[in-house]
């Protein structure tokens, strides 16, 4: 057969080629996308775990008082399902379920404020959905004035949300900023209206224009845009025309992500039928296409799937080897403790993970009960916080130091195919993607993953595919 394999030529560029075999079939497996790490397939009941305020207890109080902690905020109504989301959202057009979901997320926020050391600062605040903004500004303004005032905020303080354009306001985008939010998200996903009908995001062009120019006007420094590769009825053409469309309001950074197909995971996807999909090699040309456009406008490449302009503070902690990535997505900032609070959120406590109930009647009920309403997580042992280390420094980085070649941090069979096919280079006690294997890193980060490589508990099909 013909189709993309990955060029080894003194470039080492990912590209269209005709040849008798394609690395992309061979590597387009399904595969974690590690945004944890042990991966959320393995986490295990609450009471198999440490008691909470034992795991937060074993962090380090001196050093949790200098980073300060970040804070996700999930916020899961929408007043209208986008079929290829994968989400935990409640679908409503009913906001008076507004105020009583800030009642319990304060509520939630309470409980941790006594079990956090004494002396912590609040560094990151990030609102996620859901749609944060299906909250009136009036309401957002309530929840993060309390937040903000519960604890003193760190002198790099950052805050961002993520909006739709569709319903962000002006009054949304002034008032977050009063309150130190400097970094906006707007999920774009594409501009084709055939492709909006399908995945039922009907979103102009005009008003994400709009949305930008009040944002900048108003005083962000960091606008991104959220695209998706691989939806129905993409075509080069489609994609080609949506690029073009976003380079001309130059967004600071794009996160260009590859579509999950899970119809087993998320039921809206059955919306549509596989066929309309572009797959395989159709659908990494699509990525490539991309990629190209952002690369001659004057965007680099940040980790996975992310590009900033030069000017962006991710491209300038990529350069200083101050890039992170958490449930938040890439960051600047890089505390140990993240706090998740409401329906499914996730926690990070460094030493173990925390994830809350998936429904809005079980996050209430736990509540009332003056209970923190976690459910399922992990206690990491040595050897999970040494491997999370190499796949954030290369998922981060692309590149990471090892202790030894040979050795139970990497799966040398599967770290030797790496190096055959290209994606990696060893040189004494570094590992290193090639410009190929950038393109593939989720791929290269399972070099990392004992758990991934045998499968445990028949995980592996439970991930979406690489491509």
């Amino acid at each position: 057969m013909t189709g993309i394999i990955l060029s080894r030529s003194g470039a080492e560029d990912f590209c269209v080629m005709e040849r008798p075999f394609s690395l992309l079939d061979k590597y387009n497996v399904p595969v974690p996308r590690y945004t944890s790490y042990p991966t959320v397939p393995l986490w295990k009941e609450t009471g198999e775990l440490l008691p909470l305020g034992e795991l937060i207890s074993r962090s380090d109080d001196e050093k949790l008082s200098g980073q300060g902690i970040s804070i996700y905020v999930h916020l899961p109504f929408c007043e209208s399902l986008c079929t290829y989301c994968g989400c935990n959202k409640r679908i409503t057009k009913n906001h008076s379920v507004e105020e009583k979901y800030i009642h319990y997320l304060l509520k939630e926020w309470k409980l941790y404020l006594e079990k956090l050391p004494a002396g912590t600062r609040i560094r990151e605040i990030h609102l996620g959905g859901g749609t944060p903004t299906f909250f009136s500004p009036a309401n957002l303004h309530r929840l993060l004035e309390e937040m903000e005032s519960s604890l003193p905020l760190h002198e790099d303080f950052e805050a961002g949300f993520e909006g739709h354009p569709n319903n962000t306001t002006p009054e949304h985008l002034q008032v977050l900023h009063e309150l130190g939010f400097r970094r906006v998200s707007f999920g774009v996903q594409d501009l084709d209206l055939q492709v909006q009908q399908a995945i039922n995001r009907i979103q102009p062009h005009a008003k994400v224009v709009e949305v930008v120019k009040a944002a900048r006007e108003i005083g962000y420094g960091s606008v991104n845009f959220d695209l998706i590769y691989g939806l129905p009825f993409q075509s080069q053409a489609s994609v080609r025309n949506t690029f073009e469309q976003v380079i001309r309001l130059q967004p600071d950074r794009i996160a260009f992500y590859s579509y999950a197909h899970v119809p087993w995971v998320s039921k809206s996807q059955r919306a549509y039928s596989e066929a309309d999909l572009p797959k395989g090699e159709a659908k990494r040309a699509l990525y490539n296409l991309g990629r190209s456009l952002l690369i001659q406008a004057g965007y680099k490449d940040i980790g996975m799937d992310h590009f900033a302009l030069e000017t962006d503070s991710l491209f300038v902690a990529q350069q200083q080897k101050r890039l992170h990535r958490n449930f938040m997505g890439y960051t600047t900032s890089h505390t140990d403790i993240l706090v998740g609070l409401g329906v499914s959120a996730i926690s990070d406590f460094y030493r173990g993970y925390r994830q809350n109930c998936k429904t809005v009647e079980a996050y209430y009920d736990t509540l009332d009960q003056d209970l923190l309403p976690v459910v399922k997580g992990i206690d990491l042992s040595p050897a999970d916080v040494l491997a999370r280390k190499h796949i954030l420094e290369m998922t981060c980085n692309f590149e990471t130091e090892v202790d030894t070649i040979h050795g139970p941090e990497i799966e040398e069979t599967y770290r030797n195919m790496l190096v055959e096919d290209g994606l990696i280079r060893v040189q004494g006690n570094t590992v290193r993607a090639t410009e190929a294997g950038k393109a593939l890193i989720r791929n290269v980060a399972a070099m990392f993953d004992p758990s991934y490589h045998y499968a445990a508990a028949g995980t592996v099909n439970t991930f979406s595919q690489a491509v």
